[in-house]
């Protein structure tokens, strides 16, 4: 595992396959709205609304495209959507991150490489380290790393104006964690082998009329780490912009708009921080 990006392909594809299972067919007569509808101004709620629900088009300058149909699963259309594209996007953007800081063994780092290092350092020295130990964790370190910036570009997406946060999606969040649900059975087999791996959830000395209900809680338990998971990253991202939206939508005068845009900054900045 000496390449933290031999782990993107997996960690785009299986939440993208999820959003695909999951998406709903364009509405064929909504995707073509009358001439008048594209002279109405739009309201506080149609203009954040792309921050929250997902969508078959793009907007960037107030120009709307619209995205392809994947394939066809019988008569229903499977359509490319926003939250797809920006998941790529922030994919495509890690990509490029690790390739244009990529150093000799021994250099020493400079420009944003060194801002990187401080991370990378932090994550390895606070984090995996004593997790998992220095000789677990060196080999497994590249997979963390790559998870935590592809979280962070993902995120960061949808503070940019025209942006997208693709991590407010349950099925992308969902799919991430069916990820890492995996990776927790497979390398607990892999490390401990079959029966060691279940014999685990079987602590020693406890009685054996007790080691079903046990064997089932302890099971049960990493699936509820990995839907934790899920639901920690998904709730964070769309509560941020619907506070944003609900501060926005108090701008009703002169007198409430100074205290609703103070806010919506105010939610802003503490969504950048998280």
């Amino acid at each position: 595992m000496k390449s933290p990006w031999k782990f993107l392909l997996l960690l785009i594809l299986v939440p993208a396959i999820a959003l695909c299972l999951t998406s709903t067919p364009p509405d064929q007569g909504a995707a073509s709205p009358e001439h008048g509808e594209h002279q109405e101004s739009h309201g506080v709620k149609e203009s954040l609304e792309h921050h929250l629900c997902d969508a078959t088009y793009v907007e960037f300058l107030g120009i709307k495209i619209e995205l392809p149909i994947l394939f066809y699963v019988g008569d229903t259309p499977i359509p490319l959507t926003k939250h797809m594209v920006f998941w790529g996007v922030a994919g495509l953007l890690l990509l490029w991150m690790g390739l244009a800081n990529a150093r000799k063994a021994g250099s020493i780092p400079r420009g944003f490489t060194n801002l990187l290092e401080v991370f990378i350092i932090f994550l390895r020295d606070e984090v995996v380290y004593p997790a998992m130990g220095e000789q677990d964790g060196r080999k497994w370190l590249p997979f963390f790393l790559t998870v935590f910036f592809f979280i962070l570009i993902a995120n960061l997406l949808g503070m940019v104006p025209w942006g997208v946060t693709a991590t407010g999606n349950i099925s992308m969040t969902g799919g991430m964690a069916l990820v890492i649900l995996i990776l927790m059975f497979a390398t607990g087999i892999v490390y401990n082998g079959p029966i060691r791996f279940l014999k685990s959830f079987m602590p020693p000395g406890v009685p054996i009329f007790i080691v079903p209900i046990l064997f089932i809680i302890e099971i049960l338990g990493l699936f509820v780490k990995a839907f934790a998971l899920c639901m920690r990253l998904f709730a964070n991202m769309l509560a941020g912009h619907a506070v944003i939206a609900v501060f926005l939508a108090l701008i009703t005068s002169l007198l409430i708009a100074p205290i609703s845009v103070l806010g919506a900054v105010a939610i802003s900045l503490l969504e950048l921080f998280v």
